[in-house]
């Protein structure tokens, strides 16, 4: 075990919890609804309580055991079976390694949280969230991490696939998934209404920028040169990205709004995600300037042209941003194009596949969406009997 890398990795797993706590429950939260605010804040809580345990059940057995395949890893470490104090994980004592990995389990769902507030019965975000870490995310992450993120361990890692920190792993299967659920769902009855807090949604973008050096710095597993140089690409990303989506919204529309500015944020923290431990400061430069605009693009063509209602631009963002990072990756050189098209390809439909089949299933055994007077009333009253805000005081 080494010290250094063990102190960093636990600092690293708070940040990425606080990414989804509180900062992604901020973030969305802001971008709804007053009467549906609580609601978002009860699916990111639920979902992280949920994820939590069903990763120490068998999700990170599935994901990082090594008694199954190239496949999947089997149940031989459900429930933490094996592990103690003294087992190790490369430098790290492997029960840290799941607390690090857990994180991320805990915000892939929470993501598509994004595509279906404002309509979705809780009940099925429960079920559907936690089936779907199961069966769709944790396998994804055997494929490509299955020995650690630094060791291909998999069937895509073994063939070159490469994903830093999450590209593939988390921002494609979110994105794919939250878009396949708003075609599911159909759009709301108003979809004119702004973001009810628009500060709301500028701090927790500020969270999800601090957490995400926790995503990505933290994915070296290691207190090095390594991790300070994923942390410093997020950074310069991020912060490109923000500006360029501010310029070309002010180009289009002749104002730069405050909400786009940090949606460009997320764009390029989306989009370094899996190049962030491979490419340097200016290369992290020319990724967050084309994620500025292409994220935006991205947004326009799904919510305007295809008129379909991922609220609040899930796969436009995330799923646009982490696909496009992991293509970027073999435009520099670093990973080979068939390896990252093919991974993208692979993971894409298996995703699909497995997000389709379990809407249709969950749907069996609780309703997709809310009545319609529900959804007019706000699910914060009508669901979980509370408000957000005292409007009598």
């Amino acid at each position: 075990m080494n010290g250094a890398d063990t102190a960093w990795i636990i600092v690293a797993t708070a940040l990425v919890l606080f990414m989804t706590l509180p900062g992604l429950a901020l973030f969305y939260g802001g971008l709804v609804r007053a009467r549906n605010v609580l609601s978002v804040f009860m699916h990111c809580f639920s979902i992280a309580c949920l994820m939590s345990i069903l990763w120490l059940v068998a999700g990170y057995s599935i994901a990082f055991g090594d008694g199954g395949s190239g496949l999947w890893g089997g149940l031989g470490k459900a429930f933490l079976n094996g592990v103690d104090v003294d087992s190790l994980s490369g430098t790290l004592p492997e029960v840290l390694f799941f607390a690090f990995q857990m994180t991320f389990a805990i915000i892939t769902p929470a993501l598509i949280i994004g595509a279906y507030v404002e309509r979705v019965g809780y009940g099925f975000v429960m079920i559907f969230s936690g089936l779907w870490m199961l069966l769709c995310y944790a396998p994804v992450v055997h494929w490509i991490w299955g020995g650690g993120i630094l060791t291909d361990g998999g069937i895509l890692g073994e063939i070159g696939v490469r994903d830093f920190a999450g590209g593939i792993v988390v921002h494609e299967t979110a994105g794919l998934a939250a878009l396949i659920i708003a075609v599911a769902l159909g759009p709301r009855r108003n979809r004119t209404t702004p973001p009810h807090n628009p500060g709301y949604v500028m701090i927790g973008a500020a969270m999800l920028w601090v957490g995400w050096f926790g995503f990505n710095g933290g994915s070296q597993l290691a207190a090095d040169g390594g991790a300070a140089m994923a942390i410093t690409v997020t950074h310069i990303s991020a912060a490109t990205a923000s500006l360029t989506w501010a310029l070309y919204e002010r180009i289009k529309y002749g104002k730069a709004s405050m909400v786009g500015l940090v949606t460009g944020t997320i764009a390029g923290l989306a989009s370094i995600t899996p190049a962030s431990g491979y490419v340097d400061p200016v290369q992290a430069l020319i990724i967050g300037a084309v994620a500025g605009v292409l994220c935006q693009e991205a947004v326009n063509i799904i919510r305007n042209k295809l008129n379909i209602d991922d609220t609040l631009d899930v796969f436009a963002v995330h799923g646009v941003g982490g696909i496009f990072g992991t293509i970027m990756i073999a435009v520099f050189g670093i990973g080979t194009w068939t390896a990252q098209l093919g991974g993208l390809v692979i993971v894409g439909v298996f995703t699909a596949v497995v997000t389709f089949v379990l809407i249709k299933v969950v749907a069996l055994i609780t309703p997709l969406r809310v009545d319609a007077e529900t959804e007019t009333n706000g699910l914060d009253l009508s669901v979980h009997g509370e408000r957000a805000y005292d409007m009598s005081s």
